[in-house]
Formats: C-alpha cells, sequence, structure tokens
C-alpha cells in the first residue's frame, strides 16, 4: 500500500470523527473567520447604503484619524494600566493559592475551601457589577455602613474617584477569577511524580523548600504557557466590566480601546474607525505575543508554537 492510499485509508477510518467536528469546524469558519472579510473596512470610508463592495478606498486615513485623536493615548495607556496591573496581580495569586491549596491535608476542608474560591467565577459580569456598585455605594453600600460602624465620617464614592478605578477593577476581577485560574496549575501539581516529594523528605527539606525546589519549577513550564496567552491579550482588557462601571466622573481612568471603538462604532456609526482601532488593537496583542512567547522560548524553552 503506498502513501496516497494509507493516507485515504486513515481519512475514511475517521469520517465519524470528522462528522463530530464539523458542527465545530462550521460554527467556527461563520462567527471566527468569514466575518474577517469585514476587515476591509478600516480602509474604507463605509457607507451601509454602499456596502462593502462599493464603499470608497481611503487606505491608511481612519489609522492616521485615530493616531491624531485627543483619545488615541488615553485610550492607549488606560488599557495598559489596567493589562498590566491586571497580570501583575491575577498572574501570581493563582499558583500562589494552588500551592497553599496543595500542601491542604484535611480533605473536607480542602474541597469546601476549593468550592468556595471557584463559586465567584460562575457569577455573571452584570451582577458582578451590580454587586460592586452596590457594596461601594456612599449611602448605603457595605463598606459604608461598616465604616459608619466604625465611628468614620462620611464615604467617598469611591467609583467617582478617577484613580481609585483601576484598582476596583482589577481586584474585584482578582476575586472573581483567581480560584477558577488556580484549577489548571493544581493539575499541574497533582502530576508530580511523588517520588521527589520523598527523596526531598530523605534529604531533609522543609515544606517550603518542597514548594521553592519540587512545586515551583515543576509548575513552571504551565505558567509559562498561561502567560504567553495572556500576554496576547494585553490590549484586549474586558469590554463588559469596564463598560458597566464607567461614568462620567471616572471615564478619564476607564476609557479604554474596546469601550472606545464600541462608541464610534454603534453609538457614533462611524464603521470604518471602529474597525481600524480594532485591527489596530489585534496587530498589538499578535506582535505582543509573539515576541513573549519568543523570549519564553529563549529563555526557559517554554513555547506555544
Amino acid at each position: 500500500m503506498d502513501k496516497k492510499q494509507k493516507t485515504l485509508a486513515a481519512i475514511k477510518k475517521s469520517i465519524p470523527l470528522y462528522i463530530l467536528l464539523a458542527p465545530s469546524f462550521i460554527l467556527l469558519f461563520l462567527f471566527s473567520y468569514l466575518p474577517l472579510g469585514g476587515l476591509v473596512m478600516a480602509f474604507q470610508q463605509f457607507s451601509p447604503s454602499l456596502g462593502i463592495l462599493h464603499s470608497p478606498f481611503v487606505g491608511f486615513k481612519n489609522f492616521i484619524q485615530f493616531f491624531h485623536s485627543y483619545q488615541f493615548w488615553p485610550t492607549i495607556r488606560n488599557t495598559l494600566v489596567l493589562s498590566f496591573y491586571s497580570i501583575l496581580v491575577g498572574f501570581p495569586l493563582p499558583i500562589l493559592l494552588a500551592l497553599m491549596c496543595n500542601q491542604l491535608r484535611n480533605g473536607i476542608f480542602k474541597k469546601v475551601f476549593q468550592t468556595v474560591t471557584y463559586l465567584p467565577h460562575f457569577i455573571s459580569t452584570m451582577v458582578m457589577c451590580g454587586l460592586i456598585l452596590i457594596f461601594f455605594s456612599p449611602s448605603s453600600g457595605l463598606f459604608a455602613n461598616i465604616w459608619h460602624t466604625l465611628g468614620g465620617g462620611a464615604f467617598p464614592n469611591v467609583m467617582a474617584i478617577p484613580s481609585a478605578f483601576k484598582h476596583v477593577y482589577v481586584w474585584t476581577d482578582a476575586w472573581q477569577n483567581v480560584g477558577w485560574d488556580s484549577i489548571i496549575y493544581l493539575a499541574a501539581l497533582s502530576a508530580i511524580d511523588p517520588t521527589y516529594y520523598e527523596a526531598a523528605t530523605m534529604d531533609g527539606a522543609t515544606t517550603m523548600q518542597k514548594i521553592r525546589y519540587v512545586d515551583i519549577p515543576m509548575i513552571l513550564p504551565t505558567a509559562m504557557t498561561l502567560l504567553i496567552l495572556r500576554a496576547g491579550s494585553i490590549l484586549g482588557i474586558g469590554f463588559e466590566k469596564d463598560f458597566l462601571l464607567q461614568n462620567v466622573q471616572n471615564i478619564s481612568q476607564s476609557e479604554i480601546i474596546s469601550t472606545y471603538v464600541y462608541k464610534m462604532g454603534l453609538q457614533g456609526m462611524q464603521y470604518s474607525l471602529s474597525t481600524a482601532i480594532g485591527l489596530f488593537n489585534t496587530v498589538i496583542n499578535v506582535a505582543v505575543l509573539l515576541f513573549v512567547n519568543f523570549i519564553s522560548k529563549k529563555t526557559t524553552d517554554t513555547s506555544i508554537f
């Protein structure tokens, strides 16, 4: 049997698998690849009445307009601040939580602890933002009541303080997702060969030394892979939460690329400009992903491709 016949035989044998894959492939094509054709609007002065095929091309005019707009640097700055802050907080905390949870020996307490830390992840973004606004309400919020009970004066309107926005956004996001994100690290820790721990115990290693010399090196490839993926969306900070927590008082610190695209595209009906901004955002994310992947591959031999 030659190579061609072997290939045909393998394809014929895998037909049931291809049938199972077909619905996912069709959905991926329809909602992820087919819309890529709309990127041509970034280089057009798009008009809904003319359509994509007949709208005039303007080259890089929309990109230049965004680069020269007064919102360019504020949106880039706010997006980068939230992204780097989120990585600084949200990347190490799941690792620390997984390492701590891995040391728990009481099975019941461990399960309860994991469940409690996982639960916030299943709260929808809409509900989460509603809770945040209620908790930080200066008149009847949870923190305001605690502050008044302790004898404090007037509780500040935290959501109206621009400098406080990034802290509220990042730390509430960490509280919601740190438990869920730790699952991957717990899975990596559970796959470590027990003989490593036995050898460390025979050498007289303490618990902290086992974590330092066994646990951390073994989960480092997993951590680096997740860091690379996270770095690839450095300008893709979430739209929903930011938009729901945004108001006229904190907009100077809360206006990010995704909210600006929404306002320009759907509210301002500047479809070409919003497409150009989104394309610029994607190109930067891809470039950062490739750069971080290259650095990781050179330093730790860990990469995603």
